[in-house]
């Protein structure tokens, strides 16, 4: 069975946010077929800094795309999320 790669860029809601704590909470909201592979950070401006997420799911997961993207929004400590990649592993 192929899986998802699905690369989110996700933006804090503020830079005073503890950058491991949203790791934590982002990893907890995620539905259980869906995993966190890693995480990197880049600097976007004015000391904000943005989370890369690289999470793995199902390809045949119906809806998990949606899921995945949804859970995360809802994370009060995320302002926003970007989609980078989405590719077959």
């Amino acid at each position: 069975m192929a899986r998802i790669v699905l690369s989110l860029k996700i933006f804090p809601a503020d830079i005073d946010i503890n950058l491991e704590t949203l790791k934590e909470k982002i990893k907890n909201s995620l539905p259980s077929y869906a995993s966190v592979y890693k995480f990197e950070e880049e600097p976007i401006a004015f000391g904000l800094v943005a989370l890369i997420a690289h999470i793995i799911f199902p390809e045949n997961q119906a809806g998990g795309l949606d899921e995945v993207e949804t859970r995360i929004k809802n994370v009060s400590e995320v302002s926003d999320i970007q989609t980078i990649m989405i590719r077959r592993a």
